[in-house]
């Protein structure tokens, strides 16, 4: 009689990785489930929708935030203008959906997610989950990289040059001597005003004076020939246009990588084209960044330089995933 020798437990290598085969749906089936997905998606963007319908004016104050800031430091009126009855409203139902499409992203892809992985191979879903995290941390940082840095120094630029312009001819001086008259300066407005009362707020650069129970605000202007008059629709645009082009193009990286992975260019190719690589980039930042030149060269070029090599790190170190 032979005796059996006692068989080692099946480790966790040797189980049988993830099989689509044993998920295979009819037709039906994954209408089904795309069908209740969308639901799912379209639940959480009408969630997120809902709260910055009601908190519109956080929503707006984070969108106008660096043109006021901008304008109260030159000394204009930080205000917008709109000559259409209904654009505000317009605007507001469109900046609410623009943020709630971004703050509901990563929910609307995890259950985009959750349709496609099913059909997906082991090492598909390994790629997948390991660098959709990086892409929306490239997104953002896009995003949060324009929104702090290159938008305010657009908006001065613009300003400063509008004020560079000045009116022609000798400046006119008083011929009868007066004392000028002086206004308070308050950082806010006084808790208590009176009737036909006049400060100069300077938390918001604004002359005010309170009349008829109501507190009003006077516009300022520069003194040159030039003063902004900016529209609401239009810098709204230019602010989700812009948050757009540097999203996008943080995604750099990722490009580059799939570039080397499927086997278009190698890592030896990437590192070879590094001059004519940066030299487009500059263009492209030329030409899709408003501002001087220092904004777009710096601002931009530099940063898509430093991703472009990023994403000559991911691609080379594919060896050491695979080894």
């Amino acid at each position: 009689m032979t005796a059996v020798a006692p068989q080692p437990p099946p480790s966790k290598k040797s189980q049988p990785d993830f099989d689509p085969d044993q998920y295979r749906m009819t037709i039906g089936e994954h209408l089904e489930e795309l069908r209740w997905r969308v639901i799912l998606g379209l639940i959480g963007f009408a969630a997120v929708l809902a709260c910055c319908l009601v908190f519109r004016q956080t929503v707006f104050r984070v969108f106008c935030a660096p043109l006021y800031t901008v304008l109260a430091q030159k000394g204009l009126t930080p205000q917008l203008q709109y000559t259409e009855l209904g654009e505000p409203f317009v605007v507001w139902i469109r900046v609410s959906m623009i943020v709630a499409a971004a703050v509901a992203s990563p929910w609307i892809v995890y259950q985009l997610w959750q349709f496609v992985s099913a059909g997906l191979y082991p090492h598909e879903r390994k790629y997948v989950t390991r660098y959709a995290p990086l892409s929306i941390v490239l997104l953002v940082t896009g995003m949060l990289f324009v929104y702090f840095l290159v938008l305010p120094w657009s908006i001065e630029f613009f300003i400063d040059f509008g004020s560079t312009i000045e009116i022609g001819g000798q400046q006119r001086l008083a011929t009868e001597q007066r004392t000028p008259t002086t206004l308070p300066k308050l950082h806010g407005d006084p808790p208590n005003p009176v009737e036909n009362e006049v400060w100069i707020d300077t938390a918001s650069g604004m002359l005010k004076y309170f009349s008829g129970g109501k507190i009003h605000s006077v516009r300022s202007s520069s003194d040159s020939m030039l003063t902004p008059d900016i529209k609401l629709s239009d810098y709204i645009s230019l602010v989700v246009g812009m948050l757009l082009i540097f999203g996008l193009s943080f995604q750099l990286p990722l490009v580059v990588m799939a570039l080397a992975r499927i086997g278009i260019i190698d890592v030896a190719g990437l590192k070879n084209s590094r001059r004519y690589v940066y030299f487009l980039l500059a263009i492209v930042a030329c030409a899709i960044t408003p501002g001087d030149v220092i904004t777009a060269s710096i601002a931009l070029t530099l940063p898509l330089c430093l991703l472009y090599e990023l994403g000559i790190w991911l691609a080379g170190v594919r060896p050491a995933e695979t080894a």
